[in-house]
């Protein structure tokens, strides 16, 4: 009897998340950012002011040696199982020790 309590909520998870949708991530509208960004120009606070706090921060080490401060954003949505029409972009800034964009790279919806 015991076993049947457990095994039931189980089972209704199990059945509810078939079709439950996944998100992760906080959506971006990538062509808004593309119109406002100046590589050279835009500054570290500028970009949080478009995009908010970045999903993750690192370091980056160019050719020359120079060390970029890297934020990267991304947003991802679907439906379990398959997820066949997910949909992912990613957002990967570079920024020098001055704060102001050197580069960056997208990948994902918006191209």
């Amino acid at each position: 009897m015991r076993s049947h309590r457990v095994l039931v909520p189980a089972m209704f998870l199990a059945a509810l998340s078939a079709c439950a949708s996944v998100t992760i991530g906080r959506d971006f509208d990538l062509r808004t950012f593309q119109s406002k960004v100046e590589r050279g120009v835009t500054t570290q606070a500028q970009v949080r002011g478009w995009l908010g706090a970045p999903a993750s921060t690192g370091a980056n080490v160019d050719a020359g040696g120079e060390r970029l401060d890297e934020w990267t954003y991304y947003y991802g949505a679907g439906r379990l199982p398959n997820m066949p029409d997910a949909k992912l972009k990613i957002l990967q800034l570079r920024f020098d020790r001055q704060g102001v964009l050197r580069s960056y790279n997208w990948s994902g919806e918006g191209q």
